[in-house]
């Protein structure tokens, strides 16, 4: 599986390649440039009692916040972005509100052009956490009610990464960075490391009693947006790391796909797809999918 989402991100570099060859190599003014978008992906589902075909009544919402400020100065480039993404759904007679999404990232990458080509010396800077508290539910075996068991919070996970290495770069929309020596800190609320049965490692790989993990390894990570058709953006996003100190072979994964079909300047279709690999946090891929009607509005 693993093998297979490398081979297929690197297919979609190199189409994203194909998209930006009749572009001009990055010709981006001197200073910042910035720009940041809202949007409200909106889904809705309803049946009355006499629909005989099935299916519960459900609502769901889903908020993102992307803000991008970049600066340029000669062969100097410092790109920031800041993500937010937060959606709920309620289910007809469900007693809870339940989360479908919840990320806050931010990533930061300055470069150093080499001579004049396409190599830059870089800097990488990568922190992600989540907004609210997120929950495991189950079912008491003799009630049958649901029962909502903490297990996240804001800072709890908290990803801290960073480190100096080599970046390509055509433009804003394609590039790549590889940092051979990364220190990553995994951040976590020790109420969640601590009490009787916590073994050492089963909270995203904390020890017991700790609020932090230290790992030291490395980051490959890309970036490609390119327009497929009129009105219809696609955009790629993968990170990959190996810790060095702690089964090297065992590859964290975290790719973000998300397709924007634009109707008019303030309404798009969005199809949003991440597929994320921790062996510290759950022994499998993560998945989750997000289509709806979306309302924008940029600033």
């Amino acid at each position: 599986m693993k093998k297979t989402l490398l081979f297929a991100f690197s297919l979609l570099l190199s189409t994203g390649l194909a998209f930006s060859q009749e572009e001009e190599t990055d010709t981006i003014p001197n200073g910042w440039k910035k720009e940041g978008n809202i949007q409200l992906l909106f889904n809705q589902s309803a049946f009355n009692k006499e629909w005989t075909g099935g299916g519960t009544s459900s609502i769901a919402g889903n908020l993102s916040v992307d803000y991008q400020f970049n600066y340029k100065m000669d062969d100097f480039t410092w790109n920031n972005r800041i993500y937010g993404n937060y959606g709920l759904t309620k289910v007809k007679d469900d007693e809870f509100t339940r989360k479908t999404s919840d990320r806050l990232e931010l990533n930061s990458i300055a470069g150093k052009q080499i001579q004049d080509s396409n190599w830059y010396y870089s800097w990488f800077l990568n922190f992600r956490t989540q907004f609210a508290k997120g929950y495991e539910f189950s079912e008491d075996a003799e009630t049958g009610e649901t029962i909502r068991t903490e297990i996240s919070d804001f800072m709890s996970p908290a990803y801290l990464q960073t480190g100096p290495g080599i970046m390509w770069k055509k433009n804003d929309d394609l590039f790549f960075n590889f940092a051979p020596a990364t220190a990553r800190f995994i951040f976590v609320d020790k109420d969640f490391t601590s009490g009787p049965g916590y073994i050492d490692g089963d909270y995203f790989g904390v020890d017991e009693g700790k609020s932090m993990r230290f790992e030291l390894g490395a980051s490959l990570s890309g970036y490609s947006k390119y327009e497929i058709m009129e009105n219809v953006a696609m955009e790629h996003t993968l990170s990959l790391y190996s810790n060095y100190l702690d089964k090297p072979g065992n590859i964290d994964i975290d790719y973000l796909l998300n397709v924007e079909m634009g109707i008019n300047d303030y309404l798009s279709a969005n199809l949003v797809f991440q597929a994320v690999y921790d062996d510290n946090a759950v022994g499998a891929f993560q998945i989750r999918e997000v289509f709806g009607l979306g309302i924008n509005f940029g600033f």
